[in-house]
């Protein structure tokens, strides 16, 4: 370089040579991508103009959990006085960055992976993973398109859009007064990791070095980043909040507590394994977390973080309890995980157990042995939900749904679901809601009669839904798509019996 000159190639033989005293004039040229550039496709966007009048801003308060309630029942019925649109339902369906035709019934990628594979990869790293949120009028939504969503819940219309990190956010986010908490991280292992995981499983970490993994905290209104809290494993379950504080594991095996203000870090035990999707329950002061490799329910104490009890599944594999969030109530934990594999026919089966855990000993209760089935891709557990005394769970194995008794064990009824597909259904948690139960799987809506497991109501949506429950808010079910749409459907298209006038 000529002294006094800076270079700039401007092609493969050329070089503009430029007085160093001139570079201070020269506007730098932003990136596609660059936050600080306006017109970038990941800058935030927010729209005010779209956010619910103050009469709209209806439904829950809060969301504290995955699934809505340690119950992971996500029925909530609103005021006879309160407006007619959510008493009534709204229709309509809201595309996310890369939308995906609803009509279309084949995955990306179908192609190079098959229809079976492709299912659930769509579902890791294209669109919704979980459910959505609907607190005050707005539904939240992450999506692995590496986007967060807000939007109002009777028009459908956006009112901010955000991508904090460049990472997978397959969460259910938490809406806690004016802030909303999402859980960033991928499926991914780097080949160190996978080196490490072979020679030491306890120390090898899910998400480790792939990309910025941990908590994000947006302000509910406009979706500005006000704090992060980084983990070194993937954060992909969603945390719990308690006691002012939010519960995370992750996928390098460490349970955190933190400060749900400002993100500070309280305590930190590490338990080994991989968290998967299996999100914390918070219940009368303790943690429950479900890890994979070594499978284990493990209950701490939420104050200090000290292990209680640990709970096991016999025969589980490696990634079954860590794709599964336990749900407690009346001091039971229901957990499921896929076990048991051997050859049927040349062919790899497997079977889903679930077992309740006495939530304050650990005590095994009763297990349930679903029955065997061929062997899925990812997401192999359903999520277990509580209502009453009856547990609703489903197997991807056999593709079907269960009523248990929470007590006893008992199984009152077996629901198989109509054409499941090749990578099979039943993963959701159900939903009860006015003494009907609501199930989203495949690309449909079913309604079963909570008594007897007998269909009384149909609705197809299209795209698919992953570990996806029906978040009902007065007369209208909303949902996430992996075909990265958020969807709303009115409760009585799904129901014809459904009374718009009840509380």
């Amino acid at each position: 370089m000529i002294k006094g000159y800076y270079a700039i190639g401007i092609a493969v033989t050329a070089t503009l040579l430029i007085p160093t005293a001139a570079l201070a004039s020269i506007t730098p040229v932003l990136q596609p991508g660059n936050p600080f550039d306006p017109d970038s496709p990941f800058a935030r966007l927010y729209l005010p103009q779209n956010a619910p009048k103050v009469k709209d801003k209806v439904g829950p308060a809060e969301w504290t959990h995955a699934y809505g309630s340690p119950t992971h029942n996500a029925g909530f019925p609103v005021s006879a006085h309160a407006p007619a649109w959510i008493r009534r339902g709204v229709q309509w369906n809201f595309p996310e960055a890369r939308a995906w035709p609803l009509t279309d019934p084949t995955p990306f990628g179908a192609k190079v992976d098959g229809v079976k594979e492709a299912l659930p990869v769509q579902t890791q790293f294209y669109g919704n993973a979980l459910g959505v949120s609907m607190v005050r009028g707005v539904v939240y939504a992450e999506s692995d398109d590496m986007f967060a969503y807000a939007i109002n819940a009777r028009t459908g219309k956006l009112i901010w859009r955000t991508s904090p990190v460049g990472n997978n956010l397959m969460g259910n986010p938490l809406v806690i007064g004016n802030r909303v908490y999402l859980s960033a991280g991928s499926v991914s292992f780097n080949f160190a990791n996978v080196v490490e995981f072979k020679t030491d499983p306890d120390k090898a970490g899910r998400g480790k070095d792939i990309s910025y993994n941990g908590i994000y905290c947006l302000n509910s209104k406009n979706g500005k980043l006000e704090w992060y809290f980084p983990t070194a494993g993937d954060a992909m379950p969603t945390p719990a909040y308690a006691y002012h504080s939010l519960y995370i594991s992750t996928g390098d095996g460490n349970v955190y507590r933190i400060n749900a203000s400002d993100g500070k870090q309280i305590w930190k035990t590490h338990v080994g394994g991989i968290a998967n999707m299996s999100s914390p329950a918070v219940w009368h002061g303790r943690v429950y977390v479900g890890m994979s490799v070594v499978p284990g329910l493990y209950a701490l104490n939420a104050r200090t973080g000290s292990v209680d009890w640990k709970g096991e599944i016999p025969g589980a594999v490696n990634t079954g309890m860590g794709d599964v969030s336990p749900a407690v109530a009346q001091g039971v934990v229901v957990m499921d995980a896929v076990a048991d594999p051997k050859l049927v026919d040349g062919k790899p089966t497997m079977v889903t157990l679930v077992r309740g855990f006495n939530a304050k000993t650990g005590a095994a209760l009763w297990t349930d042995n679903m029955g065997r089935g061929a062997k899925i891709p990812a997401f192999k557990g359903g999520v277990p939900m509580i209502h009453g005394n009856v547990v609703y769970v489903g197997s991807p194995v056999t593709s079907d749904y269960d009523a248990i008794n929470l007590d006893t064990g008992k199984v009152l009824w077996t629901w198989h679901v109509p054409h499941p597909g090749p990578a099979g259904a039943a993963r959701g948690a159900p939903t009860y809601y006015q003494h009907m139960l609501y199930i989203s799987t495949g690309p449909d809506l079913y309604v079963l009669n909570p008594k007897n497991g007998q269909e009384v109501g149909h609705y197809h949506v299209g795209g698919r839904f992953g570990i996806v429950n029906p978040t009902i808010v007065g007369g209208t079910i909303y949902l996430g798509n992996s075909w990265d749409w958020v969807n709303a459907v009115p409760v009585k298209d799904v129901y014809s019996g459904f009374n718009t006038a009840k509380d």
